[in-house]
């Protein structure tokens, strides 16, 4: 099925912790994810999603998101999930408006996902991270 937009969740939000509220808007996790064009991926990937057949996709920004984390942080499927409960930015970074408290998904969604947007999926992703953290002076042309 197609994934499902990240959305709040109304009333039972309203005692919840916002994540802008949490975190420093210039931290380079943030600044780069307001640079990034999410719908690219959102356009690229969601061809691999089907209407109203199977279970209701993980979300592309989700799991984008974690796949740059992952490679830029060389971690592992785990790490990053471990770590995106953690750290406020990560969440942030991955299209959420409330602070998580649980596992969004299970490592091996990670691997499910690779295997199904493929080694060329893989690189525009890469490819367009890279080049917005490049945009927005993030990083050096050497650190690439």
């Amino acid at each position: 099925m197609k994934p499902k937009k990240m959305r709040s969740s109304g009333q039972k939000d309203l005692f919840r912790s916002r994540l802008e509220q949490m975190i420093n808007r210039k931290h380079p996790l943030c600044r780069l994810a307001e640079e990034i064009n999410w719908k690219v991926f959102e356009e690229e990937f969601g061809v691999f999603y089907v209407e109203k057949v199977g279970r209701p996709g993980l979300p592309i920004r989700l799991m984008a998101g974690l796949h740059y984390l992952k490679n830029s942080c060389n971690e592992s499927d785990g790490s990053v999930v471990e770590r995106f409960l953690e750290n406020p930015y990560r969440q942030y970074f991955c299209g959420y408006e409330y602070f998580q408290y649980e596992a969004p998904i299970d490592p091996t969604s990670l691997v499910k996902w690779r295997n199904l947007v493929g080694a060329e999926g893989m690189e525009s992703l890469l490819k367009e991270n890279i080049e917005s953290a490049k945009r927005k002076k993030l990083v050096r042309e050497q650190e690439v």
